[in-house]
């Protein structure tokens, strides 16, 4: 698989919100660096539980242009092939421009994602429906049970 295939691939999967097949195109310890969060979320299954909580946040998500090339990871600092997927969506109300920057292993999975949101009122409307997803999914501790 080359990462032009996982980027179509993982385009088609998030536009028509099937978190199956999104599942087989992250590397095992995938790492996604999100706008709302310092660390990353790490490991298959959370970034797999993250997307879950996405497919269901966003309204009217679009991708609008895509860009290719290499660029440094951050875990290792290698030089790997990257694609920039640029969209639109809204969430509560918020619209957000963004853009999915996707590195990738050698066998062509992604293995880091990065997500860089705008305007600020986005990002924390954004990071107040994620947190909420996550907490009900499970997936974190309910901040309001605390």
């Amino acid at each position: 698989m080359t990462a032009a295939d996982t980027t179509e691939r993982f385009r088609s999967a998030v536009e028509k919100r099937d978190l199956a097949a999104l599942d087989g195109l992250f590397t095992e310890d995938v790492r996604l660096f999100s706008p709302v969060k310092f660390t990353p979320f790490e490991g298959r299954p959370m970034v797999l539980g993250l997307f879950g909580v996405l497919l269901r946040t966003f309204e009217g998500f679009r991708y609008v242009g895509h860009l290719e090339g290499e660029a440094l990871t951050s875990a290792e600092g290698a030089e790997v092939p990257s694609e920039i997927l640029l969209f639109r969506a809204s969430v509560n109300g918020r619209e957000i421009h963004g853009i999915d920057l996707l590195q990738f292993d050698e066998a062509g999975r992604i293995k880091e994602f990065t997500v860089m949101v705008r305007p600020m009122s986005a990002v924390q409307a954004l990071g107040a429906a994620v947190l909420e997803g996550l907490a009900a999914d499970g997936l974190v501790p309910d901040p309001a049970a605390g």
